[in-house]
Parts: C-alpha cells; structure tokens; sequence
C-alpha cells in the first residue's frame, strides 16, 4: 500500500453542513452562476493573503512574483477548472475549512431558510458566505489540489466530494503552490464552459477584482490560421478606489457610459470616500437625460454594491431611496457584514448609515449645480425634477431641503422660465400671507382658468403645478417657511374686499336658491368675488380633494364616491348673472333658467379641466340657445334648407 493510499481518509459532512448542501443545491438553483463569482473571490482572497505574508516572509513565493486566477474549461471532460498561486491550504486547513462550517451563525441561517418560502430565499447566496458550497449548484463532484505556500512539494492535498455526505482527502505531490478547483459539470450546466458565458460571468461579477483572471481563449493570425493566447477577461481598474484627482473627466465619461448604456456625458459626478465608524467608496452619477429603463418597463433601484471590487448586488435598492433612482453608480464598501452570522438587523443598520450619507452627498451636489450652474440644473430638471419631487412627501428628513431645489412655472413666469419656492416667498406683497398654486393637466389650461382673475388683479402670483406627482407634493409640503400652501381653486376667501355685500346676497337669494334645486351635482351655490371676467367657477371645498386630485385618482381606477361634491360659485357683477337674474325675477318657473343653470355648470366644469357627463346635452341647449337668440333675425326667417340623402343637387 503507498504512502498516499494510508493518508487518504473518508470523512463525513457534519449535519449542519450536509444540511446546507442540500439547500444550496435544491432551493438557491436559479441563481447559480453566482458559484464563479465565489469561488474567483477566494482565489483572490488567497492572493492577497500571501502579498500580505510575503512582506515577512519573500520565501512563501518561491521565486513567483506573478498573480493570476485561470479560468480552464474542458468541454471533452466536460470540467471547469478554477486555478490561483495564492496561499493553498495545508491538510488541516482544508479538512477544517471545506469539511465543516465553523460559524456560530450556521443553525440560524438554516433555520431561516427552512421558514422562508421559495420566492423569499436570498437571491444571492454569496450574501451569506455559503463561498465554495456553491460550487455543488452546478457540479456533481468537486475535486481541489492544494498546497499551502512554503510547504514540501510533496506536503500537496486532494480533497473529492460528490456533496452528499462523504468526501475524501489524501496528500499529493503538488509541484505549484495554491490552489485549484475542478468543477465536474452536471449535464444542465455545460453552458458554463463556453467562452462567452464565461467572459460575461467575470465582467458582470468580478471585473474590477485586482488581480487578472485569465482564460486561452482561441485568436486568428495574420496568416489566416488561428493560435492560443491567455487572455485577461476582467479590467481590474476600478476607479472608484482612486482619488478624485487620480481620475481623468474622459476616464469617468467611459465608465458612465459603460455602467448605463448611454452615449450621453453625465450632469454631476460625486465620487468621494467615507471613513470613520464605517468605510465605503462611492461613484456616483446623475444622468443628463433620463435613463431608459425609467421611461420604459420597471426601473432597478439602486446602485451596484461591491464588496472589497467583487460585485455583490445589481442593484441596492436599500441604498438609495426611491425618488432617487434616477442616479447611477457604484458603493464599493470594506467592511460590510452580509454573513447571517452577523444579524440582518445589523447589516440594515450599516445600509441605512449608507443610505443617509448618500442622499445627503447627492442633495448636496444637486444644490450646488442649482447654485453654481442654473441653466443646466434647469435642464437636468426638466428631465428628472418630475422623480425629484416625489422625495418631498417620501422624505420627512430631507423635505425642506428637496422643497428648496424644486422648479416652479407661475402666472408671472415668463414661457420656458421656473421660479423657485424661496424666490416666490420673497416676493410676495406683504398683504398675502398663503403660497397660492392650481394644478391641472397643462399651462395654457390653467394661466386661463377664471380662478386665477382675482390673484392677477392684486398682483399675487399662483403656482402652475402641471405634473400628477405634484398634488403629492403639496399635500406633503402643506407649507414653506411658515407660509401654507392653499390651492387656488379651493375653499373660502377671507379679504374683507372679498366680502359679499349683504344687500347683494338678499338680491340673488331666490335666483340661488333655485339654481341649487336645478344643479344637484353641487353641493351648494354661492355669490363669490374672486371672479372678475368669468360668470362662474367651481371650488372644492376648504381642506378636501382638488378637481386635479380627483381626475388623478379616476384615472389611476379608483371610482368609488371619494370626493365630496363641489361648489358652484357665481359672480354677481356678470352680464349674464344680471340678465339670469331679471329672467327670475319677471317668471321664476321659466323653463329657461334650468337651461341656463345647466349651460353655467357645464362652462365650469370645463374650465378646471374637467370632463362633463353628457356633452350631447350641452350641444343640443347651445343648439336651442342659438336658435332662439336668432329668432326674428331676417336670416333666421328664411326656411331651412331641404336635403335629400344621397342627392348631388345643392338644397333648394
């Protein structure tokens, strides 16, 4: 019997481990070309282990100074080979380490997973430190030769394992120090040895790791025949780790571009470094136009987060909150725990550290390009200030500072022009204690609208709030350096000049009081002063849904009976009120009233933007009201001109 033979053991899985296996293989399936990306991050870790130990002790590299990790797929053996010249294990270290999981946080993560169901597992086991377990998602055995740096060529260790239970070591002669993994592929996992899968695995997951990793890849030659050259698949450079003055501005342009797909240069970059308590690196970017999967299909939150270069989400969406998604970038951090063993309530702490540290830094840098660069802070808010705006009733901590960095169109702006929340309180005569604003579909619709006529005539501006997102913002901002925010088309005046005189009221009493029988859809009819060239409006009343919001909320299916009716208001000082009221004085069953009624109704209703319910009604009471106000007219005597279907003769 060899030397070799009497070292090789057959050992097995402890439970929890063979326990963990099983859940690997069986309920984390989906996601399992995440096992490249593990098992690279070893091989770097080993890499860097041994950089660290060869400061003390050079011998360790046994005359190898070079780095690399090589990627080795064999299609005939259908085997996917994972080589490093890091550190290497000894017999002890790898029996320890790939035989058991000494974690005291091991039970909790199974018992977790045992009460998840299958659509709540973790999408990336890596955030768990499974790291070489993963290998079994997609190999039926897994065999590794290592040598642990410094150690006797022949002091080399084999470690075999199908994953069910059982594995064997034995010590091998070894002549290269470190480590290789082969991964003997289950039939559903042969796309893992081609060449393009591969290459997108590393530049997706581990492409700004800092050593090279490697693959022969097949090249032509100038000759017309083909040749085998390695060639390295990641760029290593992840300018992130650099400081701001190391990066060139066309240097941070690629990256942009080649993080988002666009062939645009960013509005603002904010690259900085957090030290202290917690340390992270961060790259971010907001876009000069919106990004493409916001305009389309459902957006991914967050920027990519890395762990020490390796790439361990996508998309972070606990990084940044959702009125920002439309910033780009990367959070590169050294120290955050995504092992179990270390409590998810922990780790949400550090993300919700990160988290703050990012929106301020971002508001930040919005504040200064408004400050520094309005006209392309105005650019970059007409394409994303609709998403900004959302942070003001989603964001009690940052809302007066998101409320400051917001851009307005009002009655007094001139076209293509914004004011902002501070500059309209400045200017505020001092008699107007509100911030007025009125929300519709458009601002041609609502610089006409006959709210307005009262607001121009005293020289008070009014906010033209033309995006749905911005009842939301009012109705989370309510005010703004101490001045409430009121909509226009809403509840009672109160200037003494507004007043109703009396003697007006005791004029229009019997008029209103029949209008109100006539128009039920109103919760009440009333004389107003807020009107100066229009006959009537309609206002919602003090504190409930604006005409806007309940356009929006039809529109987004909601038909239960939410809003409250409406007021019709009219104004007395009109010819046509005038000339109503005299019709009701001479006959107050005139049949006519009630069509007048209904004609005022309607004009209101499509004043503020609204639909009405039956426009063939409203055609055919014009139709009467021409025809009647024609009457006696020479041209109205003549005989209406007969037609006969499908003749070309012209009418008799």
């Amino acid at each position: 019997m060899t030397q070799q033979a009497e070292q090789q053991e057959k050992l097995e899985f402890k439970t929890e481990l063979k326990q963990l296996l099983h859940i690997i293989t069986h309920s984390l399936y989906s996601n399992r070309e995440i096992f490249l990306r593990e098992l690279v991050s070893n091989a770097s870790d080993a890499m860097n282990k041994l950089k660290y130990d060869s400061l003390e002790h050079e011998d360790k590299l046994e005359g190898d100074k070079t780095w690399k990790i090589k990627l080795i797929p064999d299609a005939e053996k259908k085997t996917l080979t994972i080589c490093d010249n890091g550190i290497g294990m000894s017999r002890e270290t790898i029996v320890d380490q790939l035989g058991t999981i000494a974690r005291s946080g091991t039970k909790a993560f199974l018992e977790q997973l045992k009460q998840q169901q299958a659509s709540e597992r973790p999408a990336l086991i890596g955030q768990f430190g499974v790291g070489f377990y993963s290998a079994f998602m997609v190999a039926d055995q897994v065999t590794v030769r290592s040598r642990l740096a410094g150690e006797p060529k022949d002091q080399g260790v084999e470690w075999v394992s199908d994953g069910q239970g059982e594995y064997t070591v034995q010590t091998i002669e070894r002549e290269k120090r470190g480590t290789e993994i082969v991964l003997h592929l289950k039939d559903d996992a042969l796309e893992f040895l081609t060449e393009h899968t591969l290459r997108d695995l590393v530049r997706r997951y581990s492409n700004f790791l800092e050593h090279p990793i490697v693959m022969d890849v097949e090249k032509s030659t100038e000759d017309g025949g083909t040749e085998i050259v390695e060639e390295t698949l990641n760029s290593r450079d992840a300018i992130w780790l650099r400081s701001r003055s190391q990066v060139k501005d066309e240097e941070y342009t690629e990256f942009y571009r080649q993080l988002t797909h666009n062939q645009d240069e960013p509005t603002c970059i904010i690259h900085y470094s957090a030290e202290g308590v917690q340390e992270f690196k961060v790259l971010l970017f907001i876009p000069t136009h919106r990004p493409f999967d916001l305009k389309f299909g459902e957006p991914k939150l967050g920027p990519r987060l890395y762990i020490q270069r390796v790439l361990i989400m996508e998309n972070c969406e606990e990084l940044l909150p959702p009125y920002l998604r439309f910033v780009r970038g990367v959070v590169d951090s050294s120290d955050l725990p995504l092992n179990i063993s270390r409590e998810l309530l922990q780790q949400n702490r550090r993300l919700e550290h990160m988290q703050k540290d990012l929106v301020k830094e971002i508001l930040k840098e919005l504040r200064g390009l408004k400050e520094d660069d309005y006209e392309k802070y105005v650019a970059f808010f007409r394409e994303l200030g609709v998403i900004l705006k959302e942070g003001v009733s989603n964001d009690y901590a940052n809302r007066d500072t998101i409320a400051d960095l917001l851009l307005f169109e009002s009655i007094k702006t001139e076209e293509g022009c914004y004011t902002t929340l501070e500059q309209y309180v400045e200017a505020m005569p001092e008699e107007q204690k509100e911030i007025y604003y009125i929300s519709g579909e458009s601002k041609s619709l609502l610089a006409r609208s006959p709210h307005l006529e009262a607001y121009r005539e005293k020289g008070y501006d009014v906010l033209l709030l033309t995006d749905p997102v911005d009842e939301f913002v009012v109705n989370g901002l309510r005010e703004y350096k101490e001045k409430p925010l009121k909509a226009a088309d809403q509840g009672e005046q109160s200037s003494e000049e507004e007043t109703i005189p009396d003697e007006a009221k005791e004029l229009f009493r019997g008029l209103i009081d029949t209008l109100k029988e006539k128009i039920p859809e109103v919760s009440d009819v009333r004389l107003t002063m807020r009107l100066r060239e229009s006959a009537c409006c309609l206002v919602s009343p003090e504190g409930a849904m604006t005409a806007n919001m309940e356009r929006l909320m039809r529109q987004m299916g909601e038909t239960s009976n939410f809003a409250p009716r409406r007021i019709l208001e009219l104004n007395p000082q009109h010819q046509v009120m005038v000339q109503l009221l005299e019709l009701h004085d001479q006959k107050n069953d005139d049949p006519r009233i009630e069509t007048y009624a209904r004609l005022l109704y309607d004009q209101a209703v499509l004043s503020e933007g609204s639909s009405i319910q039956d426009p063939v009604a409203l055609a055919r009471r014009i139709n009467e009201l021409i025809v009647r106000d024609t009457q006696g007219q020479p041209k109205a005597q003549s005989p209406a001109p007969s037609f006969t279907p499908g003749s070309t003769e012209k009418p008799s």
